[in-house]
């Protein structure tokens, strides 16, 4: 089996590259069907697997989604990217606690998103985007693995449409 390290390092490997497909898994199967048809990463997806469990996507607790990302990464022997939607806290202390928790789960890379789970502010004030993302680089730097981190802005998703204002948050 390959370990998180070698898995990071292709995951590094496949970004420097240049582009690639990488498909959703939403469960064990599905991760080792993607992985004999010959792609190359797998990226988790938090609605796809909140839907398996009969839940809506933003309401699997913490601990079953690092559960369902250790069996993931275990799975097979490709890098996985986590959906790890807001980092499961508002608070950039907290963002780093749990994406240390994700790494020991055995991601090679994560997603930090923009938008707050709270229905009145969909997406968090750009600052403190911004320093959830830093809290999460500083938790991947030092834990030395050289997992990936990607900050993503959710602005069109929501409807905001002002491709200049997505811009500006990334």
């Amino acid at each position: 089996m390959t370990t998180p390290s070698e898995k990071r390092a292709r995951f590094r490997k496949l970004h420097e590259g240049g582009c690639f497909v990488i498909p959703n898994p939403w469960d064990v199967g599905s991760a080792r069907m993607l992985q004999a048809l010959g792609f190359q990463a797998l990226a988790s997806t938090s609605s796809g697997f909140a839907w398996s469990t009969g839940r809506l996507d933003n309401e699997v607790p913490l601990a079953d989604m690092l559960a369902h990302l250790a069996a993931l990464a275990a799975a097979t022997d490709l890098p996985l990217n986590a959906d790890f939607e807001n980092g499961y806290a508002d608070a950039p202390e907290a963002v780093a606690a749990n994406v240390r928790l994700a790494l020991e789960a055995g991601v090679a890379g994560l997603s930090i998103e923009d938008m707050s789970h709270d229905s009145g502010k969909p997406l968090y004030e750009t600052a403190l985007a911004v320093e959830r993302v830093k809290a999460a680089r500083a938790a991947v730097d030092a834990e030395g693995s050289g997992a990936v981190l990607v900050a993503r802005a959710e602005g069109l998703l929501i409807g905001q449409m002002d491709l200049r204002q997505t811009l500006d948050r990334l």
